[in-house]
C-alpha cells in the first residue's frame, strides 16, 4: 500500500469509528426513557421531539466545524502555527457568542417550533422539560464543533474520534446514572430530567477533554503566543475571511435543512404506513453516510494541507484517492443493500404491512450509494479548499432542483400513495445529482485555479 493510501486510511478510519458511536446515544436515551415507570410512549415522544428541536437548532451551525477545519488545514500546510492557533481561537470564540444568543432566544425558539410540530400536551411538556435543561450545554456543544474541525485540519482525526467517544460514552453513563440513581448511595435518580442533564454533563466532559488534548498534544502551537497574538486573531483580514467562509457554509447548512425538513413534511402526507417506510429508508441511507463521511473528512484534511502550500498536483492526487475510496465503499454498499436491504428493514420493524410497503422502494436504496457518493465526497474536498462560494451556490441550486422535480411531477402526474413516494425519492435523487454535477463542473476553476 502506497503512502497516500496509508494516509487516507489513517485519517478516515477514526472518523468512521466515531460516526458509528453516534446512533448508540440516541438508542440509549430512548431505552432509558422507555424503562421509566411513567408512560413510555409519552417519554419516548418527549425525547424524540426534544432531540428534533436541537437538531434544527445546531445543524445551522455546522459551519463551525467545516470552516475551522478547512482554514486550519491550509494553515497547517503552510506551517503557519500562529494561524492554526488563531483558527481555533476564532472558532471557539464564535461558538460562545452564538451559544449566548441561543440561551437568550430559547423561549421564542421553542414557541416557534411548536407552531409547526404537533404533539400531545404530555409529550410537549416533556419535550420542553428536556429542552430547557439541555440548552445549557450549548456553549460546550458548539465549541466542540470547532474543536472537531480543528483536529481534522491539524491532520489528527484520532483526537477528534477520542473526543466523540468521550462525549458519547459519558452521555450513556451519565444518563443512566442520573436517571435511575446508584444503588446503595441513597441517590434514587432524577427520572426523566436525568436524561437531559446527562447530555449536558457529557458535552462539558468532552469540552474539558478536547481542551486538555490540545494543551498536551499541541502545546507548541499555543506555547509561544502572547495575549496580543490572541487579540490579533480577531482583527483584520483573517477575521474577515473567517466570517466570509462561515457565512457561505451557513447558507449551505440552511439549504440542507430545507431539504431534510421537506423530507419529513412531504412523507408525512403519505399516511402512516408510507411515512414509516420513508423513515426507515432514511435510517438505512444514513448507515452508508457514516462510512463515506470518514473519507470525506480525510479528503478535507489533505486537500486543505496541499492547498495551503499551493501544490495542485497533490490536490489532484488527493481528489483521485478520495473518490477511489469513497466510490469503493459505495460499490460495497450497493451489494450490501441489494443482498441484505430487506433484512435490515425487518430489524427496524416487525410490522408486515410496513415491510411490504418498503419493499417497493428498495431500488432507490440500492443505488443511493453511487448517486450520493460524489456529492458527499466533493463536500469534504471543497471544505478543505475553502471554496465555500461554490458550495453555497451548489446547495442553493440543489434545493431548487429538489422542489422543481417534486412540484413539476405533482403538477403533471398528480401521483397518489406509493407513486407520490416514488416521485419524492426521484426529487431527492435530483438534488444529489445536481450537487455532484455542479461541483464536478466547477472543480478546476474553484479549487485548482486559485493555486496554479
Amino acid at each position: 500500500m502506497d503512502a497516500m493510501n496509508k494516509e487516507m486510511l489513517r485519517l478516515a478510519l477514526p472518523s468512521i469509528l466515531a460516526n458509528l458511536t453516534v446512533p448508540l446515544v440516541g438508542m440509549v436515551d430512548i431505552a432509558v426513557a422507555g424503562h421509566l415507570d411513567a408512560s413510555a410512549a409519552a417519554l419516548i415522544g418527549g425525547i424524540s421531539v426534544g432531540s428534533l428541536m436541537f437538531d434544527l437548532l445546531y445543524w445551522n451551525f455546522g459551519f463551525l466545524r467545516a470552516g475551522t477545519g478547512g482554514m486550519t488545514a491550509q494553515a497547517f500546510g503552510r506551517e503557519d502555527w500562529d494561524d492554526c492557533a488563531g483558527n481555533l481561537t476564532r472558532g471557539v470564540g464564535l461558538a460562545f457568542i452564538i451559544a449566548f444568543a441561543l440561551l437568550m432566544i430559547q423561549w421564542p425558539f421553542q414557541k416557534l417550533i411548536f407552531l409547526f410540530v404537533g404533539c400531545s400536551d404530555e409529550v410537549r411538556s416533556l419535550a420542553l422539560e428536556y429542552f430547557y435543561i439541555r440548552i445549557w450545554a450549548a456553549p460546550a456543544t458548539l465549541s466542540l464543533m470547532a474543536f472537531r474541525g480543528w483536529f481534522i485540519g491539524m491532520q489528527d482525526t484520532f483526537s477528534s474520534m477520542l473526543t466523540d467517544v468521550i462525549v458519547n460514552g459519558a452521555n450513556v453513563l451519565f444518563s443512566i446514572l442520573l436517571t435511575f440513581g446508584v444503588s446503595g448511595t441513597g441517590f434514587d435518580g432524577l427520572g426523566f430530567k436525568g436524561i437531559a442533564l446527562g447530555t449536558v454533563l457529557a458535552q462539558y466532559s468532552g469540552l474539558l477533554f478536547a481542551s486538555c488534548r490540545v494543551a498536551l498534544k499541541f502545546g507548541n502551537v499555543f506555547g509561544n503566543l502572547s495575549f496580543q497574538d490572541f487579540k490579533s486573531a480577531f482583527n483584520g483580514d483573517k477575521i474577515q475571511r473567517f466570517f466570509s467562509v462561515n457565512r457561505d457554509l451557513f447558507v449551505r447548512s440552511v439549504c440542507l435543512i430545507i431539504v431534510d425538513l421537506a423530507f419529513t413534511a412531504i412523507s408525512a402526507r403519505f399516511g402512516d404506513v408510507l411515512l414509516a417506510s420513508c423513515s426507515i429508508m432514511l435510517k438505512l441511507l444514513l448507515v452508508f453516510s457514516y462510512f463515506t463521511d470518514g473519507f470525506a473528512f480525510a479528503g478535507e484534511a489533505l486537500t486543505g494541507k496541499f492547498v495551503g502550500v499551493r501544490w495542485p498536483q497533490m490536490v489532484r492526487q488527493t481528489v483521485d484517492y478520495t473518490f477511489g475510496w469513497s466510490m469503493g465503499i459505495g460499490v460495497i454498499f450497493v451489494f450490501i443493500y441489494a443482498v441484505s436491504g430487506m433484512s435490515m428493514v425487518r430489524l427496524l420493524t416487525s410490522d408486515g404491512i410496513v415491510v411490504e410497503a418498503t419493499r417497493a422502494f428498495m431500488p432507490w436504496l440500492i443505488f443511493f450509494p453511487l448517486i450520493s457518493c460524489p456529492a458527499f465526497t466533493w463536500d469534504g474536498i471543497y471544505t478543505g479548499a475553502t471554496a465555500t462560494k461554490t458550495m453555497r451556490d451548489s446547495n442553493i441550486g440543489c434545493v431548487l432542483a429538489f422542489f422543481a422535480v417534486w412540484l413539476l411531477g405533482m403538477f403533471l402526474l398528480s401521483p397518489k400513495g406509493t407513486a407520490a413516494a416514488h416521485l419524492f425519492f426521484a426529487a431527492y435523487y435530483a438534488h444529489l445529482v445536481y450537487r455532484s454535477l455542479y461541483q464536478t463542473f466547477c472543480y478546476r476553476k474553484a479549487i485548482l485555479g486559485p493555486i496554479r
